[in-house]
């Protein structure tokens, strides 16, 4: 049996879990509002969940098409049913993938790649579980006891993170990355210029001005490298 068969099997079984682990996921993340309607008759109104239904598709609703597109080549499919079920995608599961890819080798985009990013994603759910757990037993109380000066440099992880996922990418394409810097405060200007929350157009722009400037990056260079062949 070839490799591409194996991965293809893995990917069918994939498919067949992801689909119904986050079905599951949905089911048990709507049930206590369920109960509270159904069962105890309690309930903000029609209105009030149309009304916030609407506020969170505005400041998310893009993500829900950009995100799937931008981590489909870091993790793979089983990377991204793991990712959305457990949550933490950006600062947690990417990069736990892409620092296993980096450790075996194995470059994003490739079924290798895949594979070891959805081990990373996986590695990185139990160790946030165990932690978490943890947390939750004595974290207050450890947390209580810390300078308020520490808690304060707790908020400089997220940024941290991204910032060091940007630079791996960006070693692989400075252009690209200039590029995606400059779309992203140009954008973060304009989100101003309009009335309400906007931001999400920075991300959905963001992303697929980059994704076309790669491409036109890429095709550049395949037709530099043929012609100096020829």
């Amino acid at each position: 049996m070839s490799e591409n068969t194996i991965y293809n099997n893995y990917i069918d079984n994939i498919t067949k879990i992801g689909r119904t682990t986050i079905f599951v996921g949905i089911i048990a993340t709507l049930a206590p509002a369920l109960l509270m309607t159904v069962y105890f008759g309690v309930n903000p109104g029609v209105s009030a969940i149309i009304a916030g239904a609407v506020c969170q598709i505005s400041v998310s609703g893009a993500f829900w098409v950009s995100e799937p597109i931008s981590y489909y080549p870091i993790v793979g499919r089983a990377g991204l049913y793991m990712g959305f079920l457990s949550g933490n995608l950006v600062n947690l599961r990417i990069p736990a993938a892409i620092s296993a890819q980096e450790a075996s080798g194995h470059l994003s985009g490739t079924n290798k790649g895949s594979i070891m990013g959805t081990i990373g994603i996986g590695v990185s759910i139990w160790v946030a579980t165990f932690f978490l757990t943890l947390s939750i037993i004595a974290g207050e109380a450890i947390l209580s006891s810390l300078p308020p000066s520490f808690m304060s440099v707790l908020n400089l992880i997220i940024p941290a993170l991204f910032g060091g996922i940007f630079i791996q990418f960006a070693l692989k394409s400075i252009k690209t990355a200039c590029f995606s810097i400059v779309v992203c405060a140009i954008m973060m200007k304009v989100v101003k210029l309009f009335p309400g929350n906007l931001s999400f157009l920075i991300t959905l722009v963001t992303v697929f001005a980059t994704i076309y400037f790669a491409k036109r990056v890429m095709e550049k260079e395949a037709k530099v490298g043929s012609e100096s062949n020829d």
